[in-house]
């Protein structure tokens, strides 16, 4: 169970790593970025391990992954500014 837990928190931080290097300029600051990659990878884990129960450990890295992911992309911002238009009058 720690060690599951410890690789749960390991593919959340290599997770968080990707996503800075690759979308740095739409994501907040990196200890966000990385926080939300552990603890969304943790929580992950946390939920499908409740589910499954014990010895499933690949289907509870996959479960951590999933939900790292989804976390992580909820901190994406748009690429550039959107305009409104302004209805005409």
């Amino acid at each position: 169970m720690i060690l599951e837990a410890v690789g749960s928190a390991l593919l959340g931080a290599v997770l968080a790593w990707a996503a800075v290097r690759r979308l740095s300029h739409r994501l907040p600051a990196r200890p966000l970025v990385f926080c939300t990659g552990v603890a969304g990878a943790l929580f992950g884990d946390f939920v499908t391990h409740s589910a499954l129960g014990p010895g499933t450990v690949l289907l509870s890295l996959l479960g951590a992954a999933i939900v790292s992911a989804a976390s992580l992309s909820l901190l994406l911002r748009p690429a550039r500014r959107l305009r409104r238009r302004s209805a005409p009058a």
